[in-house]
């Protein structure tokens, strides 16, 4: 067996276990509230965790990346769908670059 053919294995493997142990030990459900609370959070965090550096990232300076993301957090915020708060996010972003050179920062 080859050393890819090996590696995805071994991944399928530890994957498959990660998914399959817990809903094999909690066939019950879980009644804490702190354990039901954080593994409600748990998604968006591991969200913020994977695209806040990109955000800082994806533009030519961090000062329109700053003002993108401002945007949109205030816009999720007040409750808006995830279109507009990603579209004015962007605009944003390209508004802030357009007269950046204008401002000098």
């Amino acid at each position: 067996m080859s050393y890819l053919a090996q590696a995805l294995v071994v991944a399928a493997l530890v994957t498959y276990t990660l998914r399959a142990v817990p809903l094999l030990l909690l066939r019950r459900e879980i009644e804490s509230r702190w354990i039901n609370s954080f593994l409600y959070f748990v998604p968006w965090a591991v969200v913020s965790a994977m695209v806040i550096p990109d955000i800082f990232t994806s533009t030519s300076s961090v000062v329109s990346a700053t003002i993108g993301l401002i945007v949109a957090l205030f816009l999720a915020w007040r409750g808006r769908s995830l279109l507009v708060v990603v579209l004015a996010g962007a605009v944003a972003v390209y508004l802030t670059e357009l007269v950046q050179p204008y401002l000098g920062f």
